[in-house]
């Protein structure tokens, strides 16, 4: 199937399946133990109903939102994946000169397998930095300089991890930073030949960021350790916003109290995020843990929403339920897996197509005017 006849997300990722190494592609598509929050993620949107008005003038749909000074041209922008161009060879780098040319958020991951000054620099004013507080505080402080230098305007806290997930797909994959060529991956490449022809060009993928410091480790486990503490705690986030003077926002938000916590420290905005399904399998829907939040911040800060998002229409049902902007990242990686830069225009075409057909359909011109009253049922 050809990127053109692409009609939605789902298409795009059975094309990338295709064309990427089982322990490649697991390690995006693949979420906590049994995968359930993963799977209730995106199962769950499509329970929410929207009611259609007709009879309204939709022949100009503006999909524009402003967001912390800047407006963007999409209600939504990429989430942060880290470790992306295992998936599809310089994955980063597309999906950050998409966003530039497309004018939405590029989040880039402290574990992206580019360096965070590549990203800002492509992403062209439209880069967030995701920060994974280390338990070394040396580190922490060394991404945030960084995070300065290049000119990063908001800092995105992540505050959902403190312990590794257990993937099981990626133990069963033995999963190693960098790759060990094993039986299994070694058929892999030969069956996926331009996933291998491409990763011989551009080089083995690791996590920039940390590369002098993860120069001896032996696994993703390993990898993870450096990456999150689980000594985390709301005093550390107090110094955090008052160490940083630019937009803060805190990922992985799903309990109200803690997103009343999060506005009396000061912060800009919270992500509501269970980390794409791939930290816990028990936890609940992003979406329906949204309404509750929503209620309780009750307009003191920014609300974003990721995780499950695969249709343009998911985008309104969290605008409808609360959240100010989304973000997505499975649904524009699985599009550079499919067909690279072309297939990540592709998916940013589907969600955006889907999302104005659906404002149509909803008699509302604008995302911005989206609320409630499009809500058939809570």
């Amino acid at each position: 199937m050809g990127l053109d006849r692409a009609a939605s997300i789902d298409d795009l990722r059975t094309r990338a399946k295709r064309r990427i190494p089982r322990f490649a592609f697991d390690l995006v598509d693949g979420g906590a133990e049994s995968e359930r929050n993963m799977r209730r993620n995106s199962e769950a949107f499509e329970e929410i109903e929207l009611t259609p008005r007709y009879m309204v003038d939709v022949s100009r749909i503006d999909t524009r939102v402003t967001l912390f000074g800047q407006t963007y041209d999409a209600p939504f922008g990429m989430a942060p994946i880290g470790m992306l161009n295992a998936f599809w060879p310089d994955a980063d780098l597309i999906l950050a000169r998409l966003c530039a040319r497309e004018n939405f958020p590029y989040v880039a991951s402290s574990a992206a397998s580019t360096t965070m000054e590549r990203l800002a620099e492509a992403a062209s004013g439209n880069g967030w930095f995701q920060l994974y507080v280390s338990s070394d505080a040396s580190v922490t402080e060394g991404l945030i300089a960084r995070a300065e230098a290049a000119d990063y305007k908001v800092l995105m806290v992540t505050a959902d991890v403190p312990a590794a997930g257990k993937r099981d797909r990626d133990i069963r994959n033995q999963l190693a930073v960098p790759f060990k060529i094993t039986p299994e991956v070694v058929a892999g490449l030969i069956a996926n030949p331009a996933w291998s022809l491409a990763t011989l060009r551009h080089g083995k993928p690791n996590i920039a960021n940390y590369a002098d410091l993860l120069q001896a480790a032996t696994s993703y486990a390993d990898v993870q350790k450096t990456l999150i503490t689980p000594g985390f705690t709301w005093e550390d986030l107090k110094r955090l916003r008052d160490r940083w003077t630019g937009t803060l926002l805190v990922k992985g938000i799903l309990h109200p109290s803690d997103a009343i916590k999060c506005a009396e420290l000061g912060c800009d905005g919270i992500v509501v995020s269970n980390h794409g399904g791939r930290q816990v399998a028990f936890g609940p829907p992003t979406i329906e843990a949204l309404p509750l939040i929503a209620e309780a911040v009750n307009g003191r800060m920014k609300i974003i929403l990721d995780s499950g998002i695969r249709r343009g229409a998911d985008i309104l049902r969290a605008k409808a339920l609360g959240a100010d902007f989304t973000l997505t990242g499975r649904a524009l990686a699985y599009g550079v897996g499919a067909g690279g830069a072309q297939g990540a225009q592709r998916a940013m075409e589907i969600l955006n197509l889907e999302l104005v057909r659906a404002l149509g359909q909803l008699g509302v011109s604008s995302f911005r005017d989206v609320g409630l009253s499009e809500l058939t049922q809570i």
